[in-house]
Parts: structure tokens; C-alpha cells; sequence
């Protein structure tokens, strides 16, 4: 797991290629990144799958309850077959795009 900061933005880069201990490694560590806008990358893992994504379910639930984005970025799947709850884009300066329409839209009362 490779983190980097910039600013509001964290990203999470998954290095092992495996999704499921990827998700317990971020869900043991989420206090330190819940007040961070997440940008979760797994483009480095090119077998990841619709199933794979959808792992991430609870935790995207529980970070946006605390008001911040949860952005994952991924490559070559079915982005139409994602569930509306979870936010997918293909590269990260989209997730950064996603991000900065969030950000406006809290700032607005959405």
C-alpha cells in the first residue's frame, strides 16, 4: 500500500494485488485517513473485477457519512455495472475532477 498526500486529497495505491487484504489493511487504518477526501487506487491490479469493487461498499458508506469523498480508480471493467452507492472513474485526475464537484457541492448544502 503506497499513500500520498496532496492537500485535502489522499491516494491510496494498492501494490500487493490482492483486493480483499487491501480492504482490511484500509478498514483497520481508516481513523487516520477519515478526514481526508480519498482517492483509492487499484489500477495496478488488472485482474480487479465488478465483484472486487463492490467489496469496497461499506467502507465508501462509512466515509461519506463523515462528509469526505471515497473515489476508487479503476481500469478495464464495466463501469455501467457499478453500484450507484460507489464512485468509479478510470484515471486519477478524474477521481481529483469527482473530488472538486464534492467539495463545491458541500460547500453549497448539498
Amino acid at each position: 500500500m503506497k499513500v500520498e498526500k496532496k492537500g485535502t486529497i489522499t491516494i491510496i495505491k494498492d501494490t500487493q494485488g490482492n483486493i480483499q487484504n487491501f480492504i482490511n489493511k484500509l478498514t483497520h487504518e481508516h481513523t487516520t485517513f477519515k478526514n481526508q477526501n480519498l482517492i483509492i487506487d487499484v489500477t495496478h491490479d488488472k485482474n480487479v473485477e465488478i465483484k472486487d469493487i463492490k467489496l469496497f461498499s461499506d467502507l465508501s458508506k462509512t466515509h461519506k457519512n463523515g462528509k469526505k469523498s471515497f473515489v476508487l480508480v479503476a481500469s478495464a471493467i464495466d463501469f455501467n455495472a457499478i453500484p450507484t452507492q460507489l464512485t468509479v472513474v478510470p484515471s486519477i485526475q478524474e477521481a481529483h475532477d469527482i473530488i472538486e464537484m464534492e467539495e463545491i457541492e458541500r460547500d453549497l448544502g448539498f
